[in-house]
């Protein structure tokens, strides 16, 4: 316990030199009762030992100068008396007595002294933990909260006074995730986020750090936890997250503003196919002998046009769709021809050669479709833009799909690389530097959001995007992605 002394001058004015006048003549006349039964009273046996009750009772009033100068006077004081009481008949007896008597007193003197250094200590330890702006508590085996420091007090909104002795549990009602219980109990160590819920029932995300300590044994016999606050960051996150998936949702929907043309097209043409087939399948049932065989081809050929039609409608719904990402198994191959089938209008009306390449054997990523359609279709366009005013002969796309080795390390996975590439202009050197950046583009009426939010799309699937100068002159972007376990095997 913190001297009463100290706590006294801490109060200020008056009243600290007042209580310290009482607390003197208090072990002052503790000193006194003492002496007189020492000195007075013809009691065979070490009476002065009886100052070992002021010295421990001074160390919990006084810091080290005042139990210094107590300590001093009882052993002044059973000097005293022993020559007062046997300067005339003193004995062995009588001297081993007063010897052991101060012996007592002044080993009581050091021992007090050198509890006050460590309780000392302890306090500014405390006081340091106090000036940490993180949480920082401990508690037992039983989760009963044995220390709790103001960045406790500020985070959970419990004082001091109110989480000691309490369970941390009811406090601030959080556990560990699946599976770290185990493994907190086995190493006794773990860090990570948690949750929590502070007196005001606010939730609050931490990022936490556990210590088990254990007596010799090594039996558990408390924890400390240190948390720090991130919920700012967290939701800051999350606002950056939705502002990007809004972002890459508007320039989902520019994208397919400047593919108006080609999606009427897709959409038309097998709308007019059901039309040329329904008549043809009318004349052949109306003539004098119906021709079922040739009706019935008609009908098959109605219903192929249509389901044509209904897939270039759902693969656009899907892309202008707004939702939270979902990450299945993909064939490349089969990702790339459902994006050619959405150019197909748009490559037509600019006379684009395709040279493409294609394996045999399926490549297999995980991803969400549509994000990474969005990808490739910004490629594209891109690459088909970029090849305007060029002779017919130099307007070549190639797509080309390849599996790569991984890293060295045997863990790491094989990649698909997906790789398109324009004959265009190219840019300089400081354009290519510089074509992932928002806001970037070398088009005149560009925005540059497209590459940018293709690389976020691409990092968030673990992949990575490059783009270099091509060997034809123009450009070539290199998409890498990780290839599912199934692909590697």
């Amino acid at each position: 316990m913190p001297g009463h002394e100290a706590g006294a001058e801490r109060a200020g004015g008056l009243a600290a030199p007042t209580l310290r006048m009482g607390w003197m003549a208090a072990v002052a006349v503790l000193c006194g009762l003492v002496f007189a039964v020492d000195t007075v009273l013809p009691f065979d046996m070490a009476i002065a030992v009886l100052y070992l009750v002021v010295v421990v009772f001074a160390s919990s009033v006084f810091e080290r100068r005042g139990l210094l100068m107590v300590g001093g006077i009882c052993l002044g004081m059973t000097g005293l008396s022993f020559l007062i009481s046997h300067i005339h008949d003193y004995d062995l007896s009588s001297v081993m007595r007063a010897v052991v008597s101060l012996a007592a007193i002044a080993v009581t003197t050091l021992l007090c002294l050198r509890n006050q250094a460590a309780t000392r200590a302890l306090r500014d330890q405390a006081r340091l933990l106090d000036l940490s702006h993180d949480a920082i508590f401990v508690r037992g085996p039983t989760d009963i909260v044995t220390y709790w420091n103001r960045g406790a007090e500020r985070l959970y909104g419990w004082s001091r006074a109110e989480a000691i002795g309490r369970p941390a549990g009811a406090l601030i009602r959080s556990q560990l995730p699946a599976g770290a219980e185990a493994e907190f109990r086995e190493t006794g160590l773990w860090e990570g986020e948690l949750t929590h819920i502070a007196k005001d029932g606010r939730k609050i995300t931490t990022f936490s750090r556990l210590s088990q300590h254990r007596d010799a044994p090594g039996e558990p016999s408390g924890t400390l936890e240190t948390d720090h606050d991130i919920t700012e960051r967290r939701l800051t996150e999350e606002k950056l997250h939705e502002a990007r998936a809004e972002l890459a949702h508007v320039t989902r929907l520019s994208t397919m503003g400047e593919l108006t043309a080609s999606i009427t097209h897709e959409v038309s043409q097998p709308l007019a196919a059901v039309v040329t087939n329904g008549e043809a399948g009318l004349r052949w049932l109306r003539r004098e002998q119906p021709d079922l065989a040739e009706a019935v081809v008609s009908l098959e050929r109605m219903i192929a046009n249509a389901r044509r039609a209904g897939d270039v409608v759902a693969r656009l719904r899907a892309l202008a769709r707004r939702e939270e990402p979902e990450h299945v198994p993909l064939d490349a191959a089969a990702l790339v021809e459902d994006c050619l089938l959405l150019l197909d209008r748009e490559l037509s009306t600019h006379r684009i050669r395709l040279d493409i390449d294609l394996p045999r054997t399926a490549l297999t990523v995980s991803g969400d479709r549509v994000q990474l359609q969005q990808v490739l279709i910004n490629l594209m366009i891109n690459a088909v833009q970029a090849m305007d005013g060029l002779p017919p002969e130099r307007r070549i796309l190639r797509i080309a799909l390849a599996r790569r080795a991984g890293a060295s390390d045997s863990a790491t996975p094989p990649l698909l690389a997906l790789l398109v590439e324009d004959g265009g202009p190219g840019v300089g050197p400081d354009a290519l530097a510089s074509l992932f950046t928002a806001f970037y583009s070398t088009k005149k009426d560009g925005i540059g959001i497209g590459l940018s939010i293709s690389r976020s799309i691409v990092e968030a699937h673990g992949g990575h995007i490059t783009a270099t100068a091509a060997p034809s002159g123009g450009l070539r972007f290199t998409v890498t992605l990780p290839l599912v376990k199934e692909t590697v095997s």
